[in-house]
């Protein structure tokens, strides 16, 4: 079964093979990986092939990681998820005294998108700070909080500034001294663009423009950080996957929040409900994460024990269908 798997693997790989933007895979079984490879190159000018080393923006896949961080401030009595978010970033309107940290945490809180406020012509990156600045001038919601889903950047944007100012660390401080270190996630990082440190292994994003790839890692929303800031590895999400499993970093209790269908997810093109940083559809965990020049997404069968990570430094094609495919074989035993 393993040599068919393989194989079924590599074929739906192809297209992320040569002289192209590439992608690195892993299929995790009973914890072990069965399959570990990149494909194509992480950096198409200087020709850096794509390894299971290789560190990609995760754009959204992020966002389990700052729901984990709240899940962790929580278990500390440091915050409770049942704040108002006006309590801990004073600078919002009234309105957002009902928004609580736990419908951010799943798309309930019903703040407008910051990315259709930023102004037209804006050529900046959009910090954290500016994001603030932009919800601190409006005057409404698309909905009662609690009343409705609808996906927010600009929620989980806000979380990371709860996160520093609970925890009194920065955010990258943060996460790597509560997530990544505990788990010798050590090439992974949350990146600031214009502090840094260096991304280690880097991919550097790709768009297909009139049959041609071109380097396109950096657009003005790229510089946010609690929404889809990190930079993470196949080999450290396996890592991450892990400890999912068990109490070494969340507790059971906290595991039980992020994992439970909390709301039912509308006007997204899949069937999902959404916990905290998860989608749930049937027996899977998973969530996508897109950024102008990355596609990525994790999917988990914890009954199987089954996980498949695809990260990819293009554009296209969308890998949540591929990956579907490349788990059927382990699925059908």
């Amino acid at each position: 079964m393993a040599g068919t798997a393989t194989s079924t693997a590599d074929a739906l790989m192809r297209p992320y093979t040569g002289d192209v933007p590439g992608a690195s895979l892993l299929i995790l079984k009973d914890g072990k990986p069965v399959v570990r490879r990149g494909f194509g190159y992480a950096n198409l000018e200087h020709h850096v092939p794509a390894t299971p080393a290789t560190d990609y923006r995760l754009a959204s896949v992020s966002k389990q990681f700052t729901a984990a961080a709240i899940l962790l401030l929580a278990e500390d009595h440091k915050l409770s998820l049942d704040d108002s978010i006006r309590h801990w970033l004073p600078t919002l309107p009234a309105f957002t005294d009902r928004i609580q940290l736990r419908q951010l945490l799943d798309h309930t809180g019903g703040l407008l998108d910051y990315e259709d406020l930023i102004p037209p012509a804006q050529t900046e990156q959009v910090s954290d700070a500016d994001v603030l600045r932009l919800i601190a001038r409006t005057d409404h919601g698309y909905f009662p909080p609690g009343s409705a889903y609808r996906y927010s950047n600009t929620g989980y944007v806000l979380l990371g500034l709860v996160i520093e100012k609970a925890s009194g660390m920065t955010l990258p401080a943060f996460l790597k001294a509560r997530i990544f270190a505990p788990l010798h996630m050590d090439r992974t990082l949350l990146y600031e663009y214009h502090r840094g440190p260096a991304v280690p292994n880097r991919a550097y994003g790709y768009s297909l423009v009139d049959g041609h790839w071109q380097r396109t890692d950096q657009s003005v929303t790229s510089a946010t950080r609690g929404d889809g800031g990190i930079y993470s590895s196949i080999d450290d999400l396996a890592r991450w996957d892990a400890a999912l499993y068990d109490d070494r970093l969340l507790s059971a209790a906290s595991r039980h929040l992020a994992f439970s269908p909390h709301v039912r997810v509308t006007g997204e093109p899949y069937e999902a409900q959404y916990g905290f940083g998860w989608r749930i559809t049937g027996d899977t965990l998973w969530h996508s994460g897109e950024s102008m020049g990355f596609r990525n997404v994790i999917v988990r069968w914890p009954k199987r024990h089954l996980t498949v990570i695809l990260l990819s430094n293009r554009n296209d094609p969308e890998p949540y269908q591929t990956v579907l495919k490349i788990a059927q074989p382990w699925l059908a035993d």
